[in-house]
Protein backbone atom coordinates (compact mmCIF):
# COMPACT_ATOMS: atom_id res chain seq x y z
CA UNK A 1 0.00 0.00 0.00
CA UNK A 2 1.04 3.55 -0.74
CA UNK A 3 2.21 4.91 2.48
CA UNK A 4 1.14 8.54 1.04
CA UNK A 5 -2.16 7.56 0.18
CA UNK A 6 -5.11 8.36 2.47
CA UNK A 7 -6.28 5.23 3.26
CA UNK A 8 -3.08 4.04 4.19
CA UNK A 9 -2.65 7.32 7.09
CA UNK A 10 -6.07 6.32 7.86
CA UNK A 11 -5.51 3.19 8.68
CA UNK A 12 -2.13 3.77 11.04
CA UNK A 13 -3.26 6.79 12.33
CA UNK A 14 -6.58 4.42 13.74
CA UNK A 15 -3.80 1.40 14.78
CA UNK A 16 -2.05 3.98 16.65
CA UNK A 17 -4.85 5.44 18.56
CA UNK A 18 -6.26 2.36 19.27
CA UNK A 19 -3.10 0.99 20.87
CA UNK A 20 -2.45 3.74 22.91
CA UNK A 21 -5.80 3.43 24.36
CA UNK A 22 -5.05 0.04 25.35
CA UNK A 23 -1.50 0.33 26.26
CA UNK A 24 -2.82 3.37 28.65
CA UNK A 25 -5.54 1.42 30.26
CA UNK A 26 -3.60 -2.55 30.21
CA UNK A 27 0.32 -1.38 30.83
CA UNK A 28 0.19 1.86 32.80
CA UNK A 29 3.25 3.28 32.06
CA UNK A 30 4.19 6.73 31.85
CA UNK A 31 4.63 7.19 28.23
CA UNK A 32 2.25 6.06 25.74
CA UNK A 33 2.80 3.77 23.42
CA UNK A 34 5.33 1.63 25.90
CA UNK A 35 7.96 -0.07 24.37
CA UNK A 36 6.09 -3.44 23.93
CA UNK A 37 3.45 -1.19 22.07
CA UNK A 38 5.95 0.79 19.91
CA UNK A 39 7.17 -2.78 18.81
CA UNK A 40 4.01 -3.98 17.74
CA UNK A 41 2.98 -0.77 16.12
CA UNK A 42 6.09 -0.96 13.90
CA UNK A 43 5.63 -4.38 13.06
CA UNK A 44 2.01 -3.48 11.76
CA UNK A 45 2.68 -0.96 10.27
CA UNK A 46 5.55 -2.38 8.25
CA UNK A 47 3.02 -5.30 7.22
CA UNK A 48 0.49 -2.63 6.05
CA UNK A 49 3.29 -1.02 3.73
CA UNK A 50 3.65 -4.38 2.14
CA UNK A 51 0.16 -4.97 2.04
CA UNK A 52 -0.58 -6.82 -2.10
CA UNK A 53 -3.78 -5.52 -2.02
CA UNK A 54 -2.70 -1.89 -2.07
CA UNK A 55 -5.76 0.67 -1.94
CA UNK A 56 -8.22 -2.37 -2.91
CA UNK A 57 -7.98 -3.90 0.08
CA UNK A 58 -10.22 -4.85 2.69
CA UNK A 59 -9.76 -5.39 6.56
CA UNK A 60 -7.35 -7.35 7.53
CA UNK A 61 -9.98 -9.41 9.50
CA UNK A 62 -11.69 -10.47 6.41
CA UNK A 63 -8.47 -10.99 4.16
CA UNK A 64 -7.75 -14.34 2.56
CA UNK A 65 -3.74 -13.54 3.14
CA UNK A 66 -2.44 -13.23 6.76
CA UNK A 67 0.27 -10.87 6.76
CA UNK A 68 0.77 -11.13 10.52
CA UNK A 69 1.96 -14.13 12.59
CA UNK A 70 -0.53 -15.72 14.58
CA UNK A 71 0.60 -14.26 17.46
CA UNK A 72 0.55 -11.17 16.19
CA UNK A 73 -2.79 -11.65 15.28
CA UNK A 74 -4.07 -12.47 19.04
CA UNK A 75 -2.75 -9.12 19.96
CA UNK A 76 -4.58 -7.48 17.86
CA UNK A 77 -7.54 -9.27 18.51
CA UNK A 78 -6.95 -8.38 22.00
CA UNK A 79 -6.02 -4.75 21.25
CA UNK A 80 -9.31 -3.86 19.19
CA UNK A 81 -11.35 -5.32 21.97
CA UNK A 82 -10.40 -3.11 24.30
CA UNK A 83 -9.84 -0.56 22.36
CA UNK A 84 -12.69 -0.39 20.12
CA UNK A 85 -15.47 0.38 21.93
CA UNK A 86 -13.65 3.57 23.99
CA UNK A 87 -12.83 4.80 20.34
CA UNK A 88 -16.36 5.95 19.44
CA UNK A 89 -15.78 8.46 22.05
CA UNK A 90 -12.60 9.28 21.89
CA UNK A 91 -11.78 9.25 18.38
CA UNK A 92 -15.70 9.05 16.46
CA UNK A 93 -14.13 10.08 12.87
CA UNK A 94 -11.92 7.02 13.18
CA UNK A 95 -14.39 4.72 14.08
CA UNK A 96 -16.78 5.68 11.52
CA UNK A 97 -14.03 5.19 9.08
CA UNK A 98 -12.77 2.12 10.50
CA UNK A 99 -16.77 0.43 10.95
CA UNK A 100 -17.30 1.59 7.20
CA UNK A 101 -13.83 -0.34 6.20
CA UNK A 102 -15.50 -3.56 7.87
Amino acid sequence: MDAQSGRYKREIKTLVAMTRIYCKGNHKTSQTPCEVCKAFLAYAEGRLQRCPFGEEKEACSKCEIHCYSKEKREVTKIVMRYAGPKMLFRHPILSLYHLLDL
